[in-house]
């Protein structure tokens, strides 16, 4: 890589070097973790690693706590919970005789809380 093509890439949280986020007022961006600690980061005036560090002690305690089956409620963001999807009867759409079941198993649920229901409403 040449001394001008590395000067145009940005060290990232992880010490990583990656080409920078471009920013477009119009480009509609996903919100990555990355980008959460920036411009957080930003906000608080603290770096982008502690940004970062907190960011995934709480993703850590919100998984474990739905693993416990805790449920996690944010007032007027949502409320996380664990639920159980009953054992059903799918079937092959190459085969449509060939019965498959499918097994019961838990799956994490997100219900919006009555601030973001109205943001979309």
């Amino acid at each position: 890589m040449t001394q001008q093509a590395k000067a145009s890439y940005v060290v990232t949280v992880n010490g990583l070097e990656e080409p920078p986020v471009e920013e477009s007022e119009n480009a509609m961006q996903n919100l990555t973790k990355r980008n959460l600690a920036i411009q957080i980061a930003d906000e608080a005036g603290l770096t982008q690693q502690q940004v970062a560090d907190v960011i995934q002690k709480m993703l850590d305690a919100m998984t474990e706590a739905l693993r416990q089956g805790q449920t996690i409620e944010f007032r007027k963001f949502g409320v996380f919970d664990v639920r159980e999807r009953r054992q059903r009867i799918g079937r092959n759409p190459h085969k449509p005789d060939q019965v498959v079941v499918i097994p019961s198993r838990k799956v994490v649920r997100f219900r919006p809380g009555k601030t973001m229901k109205e943001m979309f409403d």
